[in-house]
């Protein structure tokens, strides 16, 4: 039996924010949030004056860190535990969000356990005490309308895929305000993230009717759009919000594949100089989406479904392996406009962090086994075995090509 899930409701449009949460009903509402981004821009205060204006007592839970850690979601959940709110409002990156999520879950069951929520569709049932909005300040995560949550446990060095349909927002609010000021780097990662969930999602073994069209249109939205949201363009920038959550709505329900796997296991490993060098995640996707096609393409199923995507956005070739071979190419140049480095060598976490070919090298054989155990790796076209993890990670690492 398959099953699609969304939020019960999805408010979209500029500056919809303040009138979907001044409707809400409830007695008390936390807003979980990031860094100083929503409050700067005036975000944050038009969240709590909206639901001040319905009635709430609100209470502001920010400091919700890149990457969120297994920690903050704990401190947060007990926060939530003291306060008893009947709504949980994440507003931000996908980050806030993704740790909002698993907030939720904690506070509706402190006895549970984080190892029993990694297993994928292991949730309790959520909405005994609080409902969820999601508010999302970036376009590429769409956590505003997934089944899925991101959370790093630094000791380990891992990131963990949690995955339930109980953990679907209740409402997601796609307000083109929050998007019109985000950086450059930003906008070209989270729109290349956007890019890999729609294309995972139409290739990935449990995709189906219901997925199919929003994977193909998000893929056409993006193309067309990525590039002048990266320069500027609000208009193309609010089409790429919307573009993001279609991809959302269709990878939520047809799953991922391994580019996600790896960009998993991957993303928190590397140390230069004691620090963690972070490859943040739509980058990561970013470079290693390339890498995969050719690598799957070898299913002829999914040889077909990336032609398909070919077709569907107008570009052309004699047979499947020639789209293919375009389709590559044309996410290589899509990729190279909005300055979007093509392999792990050439990447720099904007603080001057790399990661060195040695340290790539001692880390390999483990996030290759990390990465297909990764929960992503199932609906996946071809199951690598580890040798081929391994030659896709090097792939990826090097920016050579792909033919195994």
């Amino acid at each position: 039996m398959a099953r699609f899930t969304l939020p019960r409701d999805l408010y979209h449009g500029k500056g919809v924010m303040g009138e979907v949460l001044s409707g809400l009903k409830g007695k008390k509402a936390i807003v979980v949030t990031g860094g100083s981004s929503m409050r700067r821009g005036g975000f944050l205060a038009k969240a709590q004056a909206a639901l001040e204006k319905a009635g709430m007592e609100v209470l502001i839970y920010d400091g919700v860190e890149p990457d969120p850690s297994v920690t903050t979601v704990m401190k947060g959940a007990k926060v939530m535990q003291q306060f008893n709110p009947d709504w949980i409002v994440a507003i931000g990156g996908g980050s806030p969000i993704d740790a909002a999520k698993a907030m939720w879950a904690f506070y509706e069951y402190p006895e549970v356990t984080f190892e029993s929520l990694c297993t994928p569709f292991n949730f309790p049932e959520l909405r005994t005490k609080a409902k969820f909005v999601a508010i999302p300040s970036t376009s590429g995560t769409a956590t505003e309308v997934t089944a899925f949550s991101v959370i790093t446990d630094y000791d380990k060095g891992i990131k963990y895929p949690l995955a339930d349909f109980n953990i679907t927002p209740d409402i997601g609010i796609i307000d083109y305000e929050l998007v019109e000021t985000l950086p450059k780097t930003q906008i070209a990662y989270t729109g290349l993230d956007a890019l890999t969930h729609a294309i995972e999602a139409y290739v990935s073994t449990l995709s189906c009717n219901f997925t199919d069209p929003l994977a193909l249109y998000a893929i056409k939205l993006i193309f067309a759009n990525l590039k002048n949201s990266y320069d500027g363009d609000l208009e193309a920038r609010g089409t790429m919000h919307d573009a993001q959550c279609l991809a959302g709505m269709a990878f939520s329900n047809a799953l991922l594949g391994i580019v996600h796997s790896m960009a998993h296991k991957s993303g928190a490993v590397f140390k230069q100089n004691g620090e963690t060098v972070h490859i943040i995640h739509g980058c990561a996707n970013a470079m290693y989406l390339t890498k995969v096609i050719a690598y799957n393409a070898k299913d002829k199923r999914a040889e077909h479904r990336y032609a398909e995507i070919a077709d569907y956005i107008g570009i052309k070739g004699a047979t499947d392996a020639d789209k293919v071979k375009a389709l590559i190419a044309a996410i290589a140049d899509l990729r190279s406009s909005v300055n979007t480095p093509d392999c792990i060598k050439n990447y720099d976490d904007g603080h001057g962090g790399k990661v060195s070919e040695e340290e790539f090298l001692s880390k390999l054989e483990k996030m290759a086994d990390d990465a297909i155990g990764d929960a992503c790796t199932g609906s996946n076209p071809r199951i690598p075995t580890h040798e081929e993890m391994v030659n896709l990670y090097k792939a990826c690492y090097y920016g050579t090509e792909v033919d195994f």
